[in-house]
């Protein structure tokens, strides 16, 4: 009999987590989780791994995707994508232009941080990142075990976070086009942490939803690292109010979020049911 609860939301060494996809999944069967989704940060990289370890240590998976989507400052729209085809030339074209946006990015956070007097490289940075895609947790990283900080949040704070001086922009896919994408590979899109839209009252984030769910938003992330009981008890019940699927993870990345564990998120567990009506979203999707 499955177990009752499980994550959608973490990363591996893919994109800025810690852990190769084999190890995350692990972790989770390590941890108890009856079903997993890996939702790595543009990048599909490590779909294949994690779904190879999943199938041999008996745990369900969903091959799933991070993408950030525009949206005004100082409120960031990341979606999540259930579901997907790695395979999908829809969707290697969007990781491309993804990756494609971080690497005009990323030169430029470097050569600041150097005029600011701290001392990193574009080559260290590659190194610690082991996939394809370049994140700032990783950055944060080499900046704390260089000394130039005390924790990873320091560097985003100090140096590389929204407003912070050496913070530049990437370029990202309109809601519309992302929402699009995910379709097209056969996937579902889900509304990542609603909280970090920063709307000034519940009117504007239902509106924001409700325009969401008119571009094809198939759910909402209720349960998040992010979000305290009244937060999670406010997105249950716009889930509900909206026809909206509800999905929850811990946003786990490994060492590079130290006070998240994967399977718990804020001391919530997700539940069960959750991932399985996902599964029969994903499933009605791929036929329509």
């Amino acid at each position: 009999m499955s177990l009752p609860f499980i994550d959608l939301h973490c990363h591996s060494t893919a994109s800025d987590g810690t852990l190769a996809p084999a190890e995350v999944v692990r972790l989770a069967v390590d941890r108890g989780l009856s079903a997993l989704a890996l939702t790595d940060h543009d990048t599909v990289a490590g779909i294949a791994e994690a779904a190879a370890e999943a199938s041999r240590a008996g745990l369900d998976f969903l091959p799933g995707i991070e993408i950030s989507a525009e949206f005004p400052h100082p409120g960031t729209l990341h979606l999540l994508g259930y579901g997907i085809d790695a395979d999908n030339p829809s969707l290697k074209n969007l990781t491309a232009t993804l990756i494609a946006g971080r690497n005009n990015r990323n030169p430029r956070i470097i050569a600041k941080l150097n005029e600011m007097g701290v001392h990193v490289s574009m080559k260290e940075w590659e190194d610690e990142a082991h996939g394809e895609v370049m994140g700032r947790p990783q950055l944060a990283a080499i900046l704390e075990r260089k000394g130039y900080v005390s924790s990873i949040k320091q560097a985003f704070d100090k140096y590389i976070g929204h407003g912070a001086p050496a913070y530049f922009d990437k370029e990202r896919l309109s809601p519309k086009r992302a929402i699009e994408l995910v379709r097209q590979s056969g996937g579902v899109a889900v509304l990542a942490h609603p909280i970090q839209l920063r709307c000034q009252n519940d009117a504007q984030l239902e509106r924001i939803v409700k325009d969401l769910r008119d571009l094809d938003l198939a759910g909402i992330e209720v349960i998040h690292s992010d979000h305290d009981a009244a937060t999670v008890e406010k997105y249950d019940a716009l889930a509900d109010r909206l026809g909206l699927l509800k999905t929850g993870g811990s946003d786990f990345h490994g060492s590079n979020k130290q006070d998240v564990d994967l399977g718990v998120a804020n001391g919530r567990r997700v539940p069960r049911q959750w991932f399985d009506a996902l599964r029969e979203a994903v499933a009605a999707a791929a036929k329509s």
